[in-house]
């Protein structure tokens, strides 16, 4: 099922004397993160505009409007920041990582459901799904060689696992 909106990052503390706050990405790279004009706060997901940032660190640095002072931005430490799904377009085949959790896992010959997508590893070279199954645990890797088709509308993955794949 899609959320409307994402895990962007975490503000874990103030800058400097303008306001501004440091954020740790929840991004696949702190520069994505720096390139939104526009974040969500809190559970109500109260927009706040971003004036400017950039990256030092690893880390962002965020100018917000309205944010004045340190301790305006003292207020928002530990507060999770959310993007809204049609801020980002994706690549045919790219999925957000929350999409897939809770999705569940079938295989595309016998109908076999494996389980339900717990946790997703990057690696570098593939994605690794991480299936927990009524019994056991399943490592699927995220490569058209396995994965036949990804619906997430209907929360359903099918995979035809390699030969000797879950041995």
């Amino acid at each position: 099922m899609k959320k409307e909106f994402l895990e962007a990052g975490k503000i874990v503390t103030t800058h400097g004397i303008r306001g501004e706050v440091k954020i740790m990405p929840y991004t696949d790279t702190p520069e994505l993160l720096a390139e939104f004009d526009r974040l969500f706060i809190g559970k109500d997901r109260n927009e706040l505009i971003i004036e400017h940032s950039r990256v030092f660190k690893n880390m962002v640095i965020a100018k917000i409007e309205g944010v004045d002072t340190p301790e305006d931005a003292e207020k928002l430490r530990n507060k999770m920041l959310f993007m809204h799904r049609d801020d980002l377009e994706l690549d045919d085949d790219t999925y957000f990582i929350q999409d897939l959790i809770g999705m569940e896992v079938r295989d595309a010959d016998s109908g076999f459901v494996y389980g339900k997508i717990n946790d997703v590893m990057q690696t570098g070279a593939n994605d690794v799904y991480v299936i927990k199954g009524s019994d056991r645990e399943y490592l699927v890797p995220a490569i058209a060689d396995v994965i036949v088709s990804t619906d997430i509308n209907s929360d359903i993955m099918t995979i035809r696992p390699m030969e000797g794949l879950f041995d």
